[in-house]
C-alpha cells in the first residue's frame, strides 16, 4: 500500500502576499494541513512588515503566531525585475492570496487577471474589509471596524452598555477562516472544471455571517436585537455563575427542580417566575441573581463534583488563558503545542494547535516562522533556477533579499 502525503493539501503551492492578522490567520490553516506557503515580503526590514509587540528577543509575538510553518522570501514587486520574479513564481503554485486594499495588486500587475493569464490553474483569494466592490470597497477595514460594521458589536455587551468589541480579534480571524474555506473549495472545484477562479472575502460580510440568528429574526418577526450580556435569548440559565474562585457557567438545564435541589434552593423551583423555561427566559435577571446567591458558595470544582454525575445541564469552568496552559484535557488532546523560536534563538513559544484532527493526513504544527528572507535561494533558486550569481546581483540591487 502506497504510504499516505504528509498533509491533506501536501503539493498544494501557496504565494502568499498576506500581512497583519487576517490573511496570515487564512494561509496559517493551508500550511498546518500541510501545503507549502512562501510568504513574501518587501527587501528592507521594517516593523509594519514583521508585526506589533510585544516582543521576545526582538521576535514579534504578533507576528510569530499567525506565520508558522511558512517559507519566507524577499522581493520588491514594485521594481519590473521583481514584479518578473513574482510572475514567474505565480506560475509554480495553486494559490495566490493577498489582503491589501482592492486594486493595490492591480496597480503591481499583479492581480488575477494577470496571473489567470499565465497560469488559468491558479486560484487567486483577496481578502479585505469589505470586498472588491460596492460603495465601502476603498474603504480601510480592521477587526474592530469590521465587527462594528458586521453587527456583531451590536450584540456584544452588557444590556444596558455601550457595544463592545469581542475580547478575540473575531473580525479578522472569522475573515481568515472563511478564506482558508474558500481556497479549499476553489482548488476543490478546480478537478472538476479544470481551471481556477477569483474568491473575494469581506471582514465585514464574514461578520454578517455570524449573526445569522439575530438577522433571520428580524427578517421573520421584525426584531431588532441588541446586547444582552450573557443572557441568551431563548434558554435559561445559559451563563456564567460566580462561584468562590470563579466562574461556572451553566446551560441547558432538563431537570430544574432537581438542579434546584442540588444547589440546596429547592424554592427556586417552585417560584413562579422560574417555572418554566420561557418565563426564566423572561425573568433572567432575577434569576442569575438568586442563583449566585447559591453558587457563590462553594468552589467551581466543588459544583462539577456536585451536578455533573447528576447530568442536569451542561456545566463548564471559564477558563483563563492561564488556566488553559494547566487543563488535562487540553494536555491530552495536545491542543496548545511547542514552536521553536526562529532564526537559532533558544527556546520555544507555545501556541494553539490545529483544531482540524484528520485520521489518515495529519496537520503538523511545530516548525516556526520563517527568517526575514530566509527561504528567498531556495525558492529563487529551486522553483525558478535563478543562478547565484543573479541572485546576488539582484540582492546587492535591492530586487530581493
Amino acid at each position: 500500500m502506497a504510504s499516505l502525503p504528509t498533509g491533506a493539501l501536501d503539493g498544494i503551492r501557496v504565494l502568499d502576499f498576506t500581512w497583519a492578522l487576517a490573511g496570515p490567520f487564512a494561509t496559517m490553516q493551508l500550511a498546518d494541513l500541510g501545503a507549502e506557503v512562501v510568504k513574501v515580503e518587501y527587501p528592507g526590514l521594517t516593523a509594519r512588515q514583521r508585526g506589533f509587540g510585544p516582543y521576545r528577543d526582538g521576535v514579534s509575538t504578533f507576528f510569530f503566531s499567525p506565520n508558522r510553518g511558512k517559507k519566507g522570501i524577499c522581493i520588491d514587486m514594485r521594481d519590473p525585475r521583481g514584479k518578473d520574479l513574482v510572475l514567474r513564481l505565480a506560475d509554480h503554485v495553486d494559490v495566490v492570496a493577498e489582503n491589501f486594499r482592492p486594486g493595490t495588486m492591480a496597480r503591481l500587475g499583479l492581480d488575477y487577471p494577470a496571473l489567470r493569464e499565465r497560469n488559468p490553474r491558479i486560484v487567486y483569494a483577496s481578502l479585505s474589509g469589505f470586498g472588491q466592490d460596492g460603495p465601502y470597497a476603498q474603504k480601510p477595514g480592521v477587526d474592530a471596524v469590521a465587527q462594528a460594521m458586521g453587527g456583531t458589536m451590536s450584540l456584544n455587551g452588557e444590556t444596558n452598555g455601550p457595544p463592545m468589541r469581542v475580547g478575540v480579534s473575531i473580525g479578522d480571524m472569522t475573515g481568515g477562516l472563511y478564506l482558508a474555506i474558500g481556497i479549499l473549495a476553489a482548488l476543490q472545484a478546480r478537478e472538476r472544471i479544470g481551471e481556477g477562479q477569483h474568491l473575494d472575502v469581506s471582514l465585514m460580510e464574514s461578520q454578517i455571517a455570524l449573526c445569522e440568528n439575530a438577522i433571520v429574526r428580524y427578517s421573520a418577526f421584525g426584531e431588532n436585537l441588541t446586547r444582552t450580556g450573557n443572557a441568551h435569548p431563548l434558554v435559561a440559565p445559559f451563563s456564567p455563575l460566580p462561584t468562590a474562585d470563579g466562574y461556572l457557567v451553566v446551560a441547558n438545564v432538563k431537570e430544574w427542580e432537581m438542579f434546584c435541589a442540588l444547589i440546596d434552593r429547592d424554592d427556586l423551583a417552585f417560584d413562579e417566575r422560574f417555572l418554566t423555561n420561557d418565563v426564566r427566559v423572561k425573568n433572567q435577571e432575577a434569576l442569575i441573581a438568586e442563583l449566585s446567591k447559591a453558587t457563590v458558595q462553594r468552589t467551581t470544582e466543588e459544583w462539577i463534583g456536585i451536578l455533573e454525575p447528576a447530568n442536569v445541564a451542561s456545566l463548564g469552568r471559564v477558563n483563563t488563558i492561564e488556566d488553559l496552559f494547566h487543563d488535562p484535557h487540553v494536555a491530552a488532546r495536545q491542543a496548545l503545542v511547542d514552536v521553536p523560536m526562529p532564526d537559532g534563538l533558544e527556546g520555544s513559544l507555545k501556541l494553539p494547535n490545529s483544531p482540524l484532527r484528520l485520521s489518515g493526513t495529519p496537520t503538523q504544527v511545530g516548525t516556526p516562522m520563517p527568517g526575514y528572507g530566509e527561504h528567498t535561494d531556495e525558492i529563487l533558486g529551486g522553483w525558478l533556477r535563478v543562478t547565484d550569481a543573479d541572485r546576488e546581483r539582484l540582492r546587492s540591487e535591492g530586487v530581493i533579499g
